[in-house]
């Protein structure tokens, strides 16, 4: 969800307000409750906090040794019929 600023034309105050896009824009001052308006901001950045930051960090333990699992006779099935196929 986005951050969005607004500004009172009357006294000025300026505010943040962390809402849905599908949110209607906020249309009161909370301090002197005449009219805002939304400013453009500049947007921001994604932030990456933590460590690790692909698919595969997330998955648990269990996952992992049944992928594992599976790809072990997959790869054997793989180089028998590899190996048994002649070239003409």
């Amino acid at each position: 969800m986005p951050t969005y600023e607004y500004e009172c034309g009357s006294c000025g105050h300026k505010f943040e307000v962390f809402q849905p896009i599908k949110d209607k824009p906020r249309k009161k001052c909370p301090e002197c409750g005449k009219g805002v308006k939304r400013l453009i901001g500049a947007g921001s950045a994604v932030i990456f906090k933590g460590s690790g930051f692909y698919q595969t960090d997330y998955r648990s333990s269990d996952y992992k040794k049944k992928a594992e699992a599976e790809s072990k006779p997959a790869d054997k099935k793989a180089d028998k019929s590899g190996s048994s196929k002649k070239a003409d």
